[in-house]
């Protein structure tokens, strides 16, 4: 098991193993325990909709990112130079200037990028196939030379292998639906808070807050700088009560 965890970072096979395991954890969660062919139509269905729902927010998103950024930097600006403290940028130009540089490069080596994204694609259409597949059939393709010869080495690895395998699974499906259920709460009481106190952008913010709530501490820490900051534009009391609420709920 050490050694397969080391060969999929190796490979660079992250993204197909969680693609594979999350689709698996959500065609059981959808199949309500007997149509198997309900749960791979309503999978088909959430994946649509999820690739829907992404598309519309990154469209917003790239409206509202911009946005943000010129109202929230020089509120920023403007606390941190009343209270003595020198940021690496004045203003929105300047901040953009910073990430030029690096812009730069990223568009230097668009090709190598293009190349990472048909690649990390096809492993994310790969690993559903293979979540569908292991749901429609879970089984191993040797249980009948296992039940053949019972007592040998091989039934005996193979025995081994697949406990471990469901040990496995049955870990990252309780952490997986731990992370959502807290990433659901996280973001209700979050968008009641942006609501109660009329944040701007509060739509792309509640999106943001669920999306990166998926992603354990840093998803937390970047969805609470873009709330932090949005609150900068209101009033630095009222970054600091969102700061707190953020820490507080979490």
């Amino acid at each position: 098991m050490v050694l397969l965890f080391v060969l999929i970072g190796w490979l660079h096979l992250g993204l197909l193993v969680l693609t594979a395991l999350f689709g698996f954890f959500t065609l059981r969660f959808l199949s309500f325990g007997k149509s198997k062919m309900l749960g791979v139509v309503l999978y088909l269905v959430t994946v649509a909709l999820v690739t829907w729902g992404l598309y519309t927010f990154s469209k917003r998103a790239y409206k509202a990112l911009p946005q943000i950024a010129e109202e929230t930097i020089p509120a920023v600006v403007n606390y941190a130079e009343s209270k003595g403290v020198e940021l690496p940028f004045t203003d929105y130009a300047s901040a953009k200037t910073l990430a030029v540089t690096e812009a730069k490069e990223q568009v230097a080596n668009f090709g190598r990028y293009l190349r990472t994204a048909a690649f990390q694609i096809a492993l994310l259409i790969i690993g559903m196939e293979v979540a569908v597949s292991m749901f429609l059939s879970g089984r191993w393709g040797t249980e009948a030379d296992v039940q053949e010869a019972p007592d040998s080495l091989y039934a005996t690895v193979v025995r081994e292998l697949t406990m471990r395998f469901r040990i496995f699974y049955r870990s990252f499906a309780r952490v997986i639906g731990a992370q959502i259920i807290i990433s659901v709460i996280n973001t209700v009481l979050t968008a009641v808070f942006l609501i109660w106190n009329q944040f701007h952008y509060t739509a792309v913010l509640t999106a943001a807050t669920f999306l990166c709530g998926l992603l354990p501490i840093i998803g937390n820490i970047i969805s609470n700088t873009l709330i932090v900051g949005v609150a900068f534009t209101l009033s630095p009391k009222m970054a600091l009560i969102a700061l707190i609420f953020l820490v507080v709920i979490h």
